[in-house]
């Protein structure tokens, strides 16, 4: 991917809708982060069911629905043909922006669900909050201070192979080797603000949804330093 690949620039946040189930709220809460707003694919259907205004739509597009695609500019709609990957990358890497919040890529197929995650593991570079039902999912970044209170749920998911050091978990988990099939991090607890350091961008984080604006506005600040982008 170069820079001339890119369809949206946005100086500031962007939502991106997808396919999977959006939860009460979610617009509401996304727009109010990051109102510039493009759809994945079949995203498109519950953003303009919602009345939101589309800078573009990315993917195959054969999940559409053409009575939708019909109510978006052609100008809009950007087929990416190739099937190496899926909407939600053809999407995610293809918006120049700081920070982007994945509306419906969560719930509905549990394997789009799993390829999501995959996606935010494949771009480390790309800054982005996957927003559930009750829950917020993102890749941890190299450092990171939480914003959470006593008892909030701090899970780590590992992706491969990959290590850390905390303050703040009712578990520390220094000296843990976390892996696929071996040691999971699910159910820590806080016991205040948690500050995380991460050897490498194979770690999922999943906090409570309410902590999505604080942490949101975390991942926005100049000083905030995402991986880089994989070799």
């Amino acid at each position: 991917m170069t820079s001339s690949d890119y369809i949206v620039r946005d100086r500031g946040a962007v939502t991106l809708f997808g396919g999977g189930e959006v939860f009460a709220g979610d617009i509401e809460a996304a727009l109010a982060l990051a109102p510039t707003c493009v759809a994945a694919d079949s995203g498109a259907a519950a953003a303009v069911a919602a009345g939101v205004e589309l800078a573009a739509v990315i993917g195959d597009l054969d999940s559409a629905p053409a009575e939708v695609l019909a109510q978006i500019p052609a100008a809009r709609c950007h087929r990416i043909a190739e099937q190496e990957s899926t909407d939600f990358d053809k999407a995610l890497t293809r918006i120049d922006a700081p920070f982007v919040l994945g509306v419906g890529f969560t719930g509905a197929r549990l394997d789009h669900q799993l390829a999501a995650f995959n996606t935010l593991a494949t771009h480390p570079h790309r800054s982005c909050i996957l927003l559930g039902a009750h829950e917020i999912v993102l890749l941890a970044p190299p450092r990171i201070t939480l914003p959470t209170a006593a008892g909030d749920v701090v899970s780590l998911m590992p992706l491969a192979p990959v290590t850390g050091h905390s303050q703040g978990l009712e578990w520390p988990i220094e000296g843990l080797n976390f892996a696929p099939g071996g040691r999971i991090g699910t159910s820590n607890r806080a016991l205040g603000p948690v500050t995380l350091e991460i050897d490498g961008p194979d770690m999922l984080l999943i906090l409570p949804r309410r902590l999505m604006a604080p942490l949101a506005a975390r991942l926005l600040r100049p000083e905030h330093a995402p991986w880089p982008a994989r070799a």
